[in-house]
């Protein structure tokens, strides 16, 4: 955002909580929507070469090993569709080294915990009671729990564990899928190809598991090896990845959240990405639809003539598919991480089979990209693929 918005002329300051910038996490998946604003910052050549290219997920109920989930980039119609599997630090370090080339400011140590409004401008206000400003504009990139937007939604029940590991030699895992083994919806075991790491002698995965958040304790207080042995149950070929984890801080446990402000936009403030709206990672639209949501803004800011009308612009432009992935989310989420025995029941036995088929495969490939709802249009965008012109309908 802070790119986009300095490439346009604005003045920009950025406040980080943390005493020197770094990223949080472990992997995540850059879709063509998000690799299309990627693209247009000049950095989607850079991403792909320290990521690593996707081109289907995979999904396995155990035990019995059937497939139901099946993802083709390729069903779209273009042998150029794909996705990117990078890990955090890799995509921050590649922004960051941009914000730091344009000479925007970072000021750090800045845990902000309120926003004035003061006429048409706004003051910051940090958790030590000083206060910056006054800006013409506020951008909230806080996140979920951002403390300058109203509570709204509710927490997810489950989470995942993640961790980032060197990825095996041995040809266990599929260097360009994202593959996952299920028992149900209450087990879920995955691994992504994310790229290597400029601090990493070679390539790395993410690896997660899926898990209930009041069950953490219970997870801890079992141990590693029992934890590991119930892995290996559900899927043997993660014994590699396995023997490298030897203590439990070498995980991070995600809570998920789903929320989504109803009015994104106030006087002199908006919020984006998990600020305005967030959800279960299970669609892997995060980082997507806060690029989206970046480009909207600067756009809109760059084709109004004050800044109120330049938010209003902005929030038009995303509104719809920012509903369209929160309903989608909301709905399949449960199919995949709950409780319920009915959900995996009908996603093995119906689902699975039919989502095998013609227009399944077209719909499932448009749903993962971020491409229903047709996002890019109202933005100017054009997915990097869609020189061959495939055609998105404008609603699921």
């Amino acid at each position: 955002m802070a790119l986009l918005l300095k490439r346009d002329g604005h003045r920009v300051t950025m406040f980080e909580r943390f005493a020197a910038p770094r990223p949080i996490g472990s992997g995540l998946m850059i879709q063509p929507t998000g690799l299309a604003v990627l693209e247009q910052l000049g950095l989607a050549d850079a991403a792909q070469q320290r990521g690593a290219r996707i081109d289907r997920l995979i999904g396995q109920a155990e035990p019995a090993g059937s497939v139901v989930l099946n993802v083709r980039y390729a069903a779209l119609g273009s042998p150029l569709a794909f996705g990117i599997g990078i890990h955090r630090a890799s995509l921050f370090a590649l922004l960051h080294d941009a914000v730091s080339a344009a000479g925007v400011p970072i000021v750090t140590g800045r845990t902000v915990t309120d926003s004035i409004l003061d006429g048409t401008k706004r003051h910051l206000r940090f958790a030590d009671g000083e206060i910056a400003g006054p800006f013409d504009l506020v951008v909230d990139a806080l996140g979920t729990r951002t403390p300058l937007a109203p509570p709204t939604g509710h927490s997810l029940a489950y989470g995942a564990l993640w961790a980032s590991l060197d990825w095996p030699d041995g040809g266990y895992f599929d260097i360009a899928a994202l593959e996952q083994r299920y028992r149900r919806a209450s087990k879920m075991v995955g691994v992504l190809p994310i790229g290597t790491l400029p601090s990493a002698g070679r390539p790395q995965a993410a690896f997660f598991w899926s898990l209930r958040a009041d069950r953490l304790d219970t997870w801890r207080a079992a141990g590693l090896d029992a934890w590991k042995a119930e892995i290996l149950t559900l899927w043997p070929a993660c014994a590699p990845l396995l023997d490298q984890i030897i203590d439990p801080d070498q995980l991070t446990f995600a809570h998920y959240a789903h929320r989504t402000l109803s009015d994104p936009a106030e006087p002199a403030l908006i919020h984006i990405g998990d600020a305005w709206h967030s959800a279960s990672p299970q669609l892997g639209q995060g980082a997507n639809m806060a690029l989206l949501d970046a480009w909207a803004l600067a756009k809109g800011l760059r084709e109004s003539t004050s800044v109120a009308e330049g938010l209003g612009h902005a929030v038009a432009q995303r509104q719809r598919h920012v509903r369209l992935y929160q309903w989608l989310t909301a709905l399949f989420t449960p199919v995949y991480q709950s409780d319920s025995r009915v959900l995996p029941f009908i996603r093995d036995r119906l689902v699975g089979p039919a989502s095998k088929l013609w227009p399944a495969t077209w719909i499932q490939a448009a749903m993962v990209t971020g491409l229903i709802g047709n996002p890019l249009r109202p933005l100017g965008l054009d997915a990097p693929f869609m020189s061959t012109r495939v055609s998105i309908p404008d609603a699921a």
